[in-house]
């Protein structure tokens, strides 16, 4: 597999300091392997793209400091409840945050997947986020179908989309199933980054059960192999979210004190998958 590379603190190393990271949410592939090798090198002035969320990963790598900008429509740890590096971190005004919704962030990604510079979209009209976002900007259906005003979204064109796939073959194709969010971060990205479970055993483009969730290697810049590699947070059809270890994060990251113990713990001295 020429794209794949055998290390995940290599793949990281391609993430340099300051670009702008499309990430899925906690329900998606979240490359949690990736996430704490990013920590671990000390990454600074990253912009964070929830796709149309973040979570666990996000609330991580900006109670380590990773973090300048989150472009999202919510951080959040589902029925965990708030992000609770992300709360500090706005209360003390270390991060920028840019409100998004999840179909702004959707129809941003979809201009960029088309190379176009803005996609339409009608839910935001009358909403506040109108007076905060100036990349948006109000207009009319120029054919004359449409009753009433549209929002126009400027294009989202993440440096990077980081994700986690259950399975990657060895032409360097990476098939993620019906998440297709993470299909359309892949086309809008000018480079994407996967971590897989497990190594296919054939061409999943030639397979005609996997095709249609396959992301070509055309799309992929690096491939890393990472077994359990989305652990805590769970892979679709694969492994489930760790209850018990994100509950005890949760209460570790309430403090600093308490986020940097988790750290020590977890990430910095690879204790993470014991």
């Amino acid at each position: 597999m020429s794209a794949t590379l055998d290390d995940i603190d290599a793949l990281a190393s391609r993430i340099p300091d300051g670009v702008k990271v499309a990430l899925p949410p906690d329900y998606s592939g979240c490359a949690m392997a990736a996430v704490r090798a990013l920590i671990k090198r000390g990454a600074r002035d990253l912009h964070l793209i929830g796709v149309p969320s973040v979570g666990f990963q996000g609330d991580m790598l900006i109670g380590a400091g990773c973090v300048a900008t989150v472009e999202t429509a919510a951080v959040t740890i589902g029925e965990y409840g708030a992000a609770p590096r992300f709360t500090a971190a706005i209360k003390a005004g270390t991060v920028r945050m840019i409100d998004g919704t999840c179909p702004a962030i959707h129809a941003g990604l979809q201009a960029a997947e088309k190379g176009i510079p803005f996609m339409p979209v009608r839910g935001i009209v009358g909403s506040d986020l109108l007076e905060q976002r100036d990349d948006w900007m109000v207009g009319s259906d120029p054919f004359g179908g449409e009753d009433g005003p549209l929002v126009l979204v400027k294009a989202i064109t993440p440096d990077v989309t980081l994700i986690h796939a259950p399975l990657a073959d060895r032409h360097g194709n990476a098939w993620i199933g019906v998440r297709r969010e993470m299909m359309v971060m892949a086309h809008a990205a000018k480079t994407t980054l996967v971590t897989f479970d497990k190594l296919y055993d054939g061409d999943l483009l030639a397979d005609a059960e996997m095709a249609a969730g396959t992301i070509p290697a055309l799309y992929l810049g690096a491939l890393a192999e990472a077994a359990n590699g989305a652990w805590p947070v769970g892979l679709f059809g694969a492994y489930p979210a760790d209850d018990d270890h994100l509950r005890r994060y949760m209460e570790m990251a309430r403090t600093d004190e308490g986020f940097q113990s988790y750290l020590d713990a977890y990430v910095l001295d690879r204790k993470a998958a014991e």
